[in-house]
């Protein structure tokens, strides 16, 4: 359980941690979908190719969709990209970062799902059955059989109990023959995979590593923004409700006076703690004016800290800065006669 525990506590440590989690889960979560799924090839010469190609390409697709669904960035990138300019400017590196980001973890699933289909070769098996080379393999010159009937009887290869064409070819031959075509393409693909990740996380920082950094950065800052911002729209409605809800029993609370129930007084102090983190927005329609200049006009990334105001206007226009005095020390020495 420790060991969960500090797993668990790892992918919460930041939105990558996460996503790259969510991202291992729905990978192994293919596996197995893919080793509890039952296989049932049609052995039918015009649907053979569409579930076999159907097994291999959909499921990858969908998952491909869920990894966009569950990771937490897609709205972000949504609303980055629609928002107004206002304010403060988009950068399309950051959005592209974001996208590719996402991209490059929803493509995991997908990829074990093709590797994982390959390598059994099932699908490559039910796919390709009726291509099949007869006169490599078999015995092409089996009399009384046309070309429908041939591709009839490949077509059943999958299905070896009703399989009737040992004279044609052997069903073990060519359910061989598919399959170690079939893990060939698998170890392809994984290796290929292997080769195309190498070079993107080995030769992008060598290129664009400023770049990179720049919209890595400001896309941790958009992510970081967005959850402070809900939080701290989370405690001002909370305090927006607290203040309601005791504004509405001290209201009560007149026709309890007028029939001489005595009410307990309630410290004033939690009342005005939660006036103050209203920051001066106690009504619905300011607070909705608030988080609609947000949206159209977020203020500009330019931090700069307030001028102090002083007798003769604002402190530091044209003054040099004034340092304090350190204390110097003092040393007393002692003497002694002997």
């Amino acid at each position: 359980m420790d060991k969960f525990r500090m797993i668990f506590q790892f992918l919460q440590s930041n939105q990558e941690s996460f996503m790259n989690g969510i991202c291992g889960i729905m990978a192994l979560a293919s596996t197995q979908i893919y080793s509890a799924f039952d296989f049932n090839c049609p052995c039918l010469p015009h649907y053979n190719l569409a579930y076999g190609l159907g097994i291999l390409l959909v499921p990858p697709f969908i998952l491909f969709l869920l990894g966009f669904v569950l990771n937490n960035n897609i709205s972000m990138l949504a609303e980055e990209w629609r928002r107004p300019q206002g304010q403060r400017g988009k950068d399309p590196a950051v959005l592209r970062y974001m996208f590719c980001s996402m991209a490059q973890r929803a493509m995991i699933a997908p990829v074990v799902w093709v590797s994982v289909t390959l390598l059994d070769g099932k699908c490559i098996t039910c796919a390709f059955c009726t291509s099949v080379p007869v006169e490599i393999l078999g015995n092409a010159s089996h009399p009384s059989l046309s070309q429908g009937d041939m591709k009839r009887v490949l077509a059943r290869i999958p299905c070896k109990e009703i399989y009737d064409g040992q004279e044609l070819i052997a069903n073990e031959v060519a359910i061989r023959y598919l399959r170690c075509i079939s893990q060939a393409l698998g170890w392809c693909f994984v290796l290929l995979m292997t080769m195309l990740a190498f070079l993107v996380r080995s030769l992008r920082p060598c290129f664009t590593q400023a770049a990179f950094l720049k919209s890595r950065y400001w896309s941790h800052y958009i992510d970081i923004e967005r959850k402070l911002f809900d939080e701290t729209c989370t405690e001002h409605a909370r305090s927006f409700a607290k203040v309601c809800i005791q504004q509405f029993f001290e209201g009560m609370s007149t026709d309890l006076v007028a029939a001489h129930c005595h009410l307990p007084r309630k410290a004033p102090e939690d009342a005005g703690e939660a006036t103050e983190k209203l920051l001066g927005i106690t009504d619905w329609d300011t607070m909705n004016m608030a988080l609609k200049s947000w949206h159209r006009c977020k203020p500009p990334l330019h931090l700069h800290t307030p001028a102090l105001p002083s007798g003769n206007g604002w402190a530091g226009e044209g003054q040099p800065p004034v340092h304090r005095s350190v204390p110097q020390r003092e040393m007393a020495a002692y003497y002694s006669w002997v």
